[in-house]
């Protein structure tokens, strides 16, 4: 991921590095459930979510490696989800991150085995993150587990299964990525300002700024379905075209999409201004997220 050479490679890389080590070693009988969870948690995301997480954090605190912990397990949310979306009861994809997807490697089983493993896993590593760290580590990291569940990203993937071949209205397709894509990207922002104390006012804000991120994040991630490179996304391009699914591209085109995209990147620039903190890195990735190619 480039942004700049700045403090989001550093934590793009320090976040890598905390996966792979503690990936490491692991498993007996059941070793190949960690090689299945290894293969795709290591398999080169852009770690967005947890770079949000830390940024956001790093707003009010400096020892950012205090929550570290954190940040992976947001990932490794994130990384289940992948994994469950690809399995052929989903999506049906072959290809995730330029590499075969988890059930073409691991077979169907072990495939959801580690999804199931890698959420029960940042559950454990969020519980013990919180023991003896008072109610704003608890706070935080509920709000990341609610975000996960059936009010959140669980959620709309369900209304993503249920909106197969049918032309769901507007509401409906909000309410869907406001859940399934949304949801743990605010998540990741808002736990991190909990988690540091902020105030309510700012937090407030950065739940503003995290619901208008998820929503250009889903936007754009349609346009480059439809005008990606599958060589450059990592994973197949107009699967949602081929799933019959309604995106917001068959709602409003793909000219309006790309202006809709770069107006709400633009309220998510204001919204950043109005906190007097130093924002220039999330001001740095919210751009980049808008010019991203994958």
């Amino acid at each position: 991921m480039k942004v700049n050479n700045g403090i989001v490679e550093k934590l793009k890389g320090e976040v890598d590095e905390y996966l792979k080590d503690y990936m490491k070693g692991k498993g007996s009988y059941n070793k190949r459930v960690y090689e299945a969870m290894e293969y795709s948690l290591n398999a080169g995301g852009k770690r967005i979510r947890p770079i949000l997480f830390l940024l956001t954090y790093m707003l009010y605190r400096d020892n950012y490696s205090e929550v570290i912990d954190v940040a992976a397990s947001i990932e490794m949310i994130h990384t289940y989800s992948l994994i469950h979306d690809d399995l052929p009861a989903m999506d049906n994809d072959d290809l995730r991150r330029g590499k075969p997807t988890n059930h073409k490697i691991f077979g169907e089983a072990i495939a959801m085995l580690a999804g199931d493993g890698l959420l029960n896993e940042a559950m454990n590593l969020m519980f013990r993150h919180c023991i003896g760290r008072g109610q704003n580590a608890l706070k935080a990291c509920s709000i990341i587990s609610e975000s996960a569940g059936a009010e959140g990203m669980v959620g709309g993937q369900t209304v993503d299964i249920l909106s197969e071949n049918t032309e769901i209205p507007i509401d409906q397709l909000y309410y869907m990525h406001s859940k399934k894509t949304g949801a743990l990207i605010k998540g990741s922002i808002i736990s991190a300002a909990v988690h540091a104390s902020a105030d309510k006012q700012d937090i407030s804000k950065l739940g503003y700024y995290g619901e208008k991120l998820g929503l250009a994040f889903q936007i754009k991630d349609d346009i480059l379905d439809i005008t990606g490179d599958t060589a450059v996304l990592g994973k197949k391009t107009k699967s949602d075209l081929d799933n019959n699914k309604t995106t917001f591209i068959t709602t409003y085109g793909l000219n309006k999409c790309r202006e809709m995209c770069n107006s709400i990147t633009g309220e998510c620039m204001d919204v950043l201004k109005e906190i007097k903190k130093d924002t220039s890195q999330l001001e740095n990735l919210t751009l980049f997220l808008l010019n991203r190619e994958k």
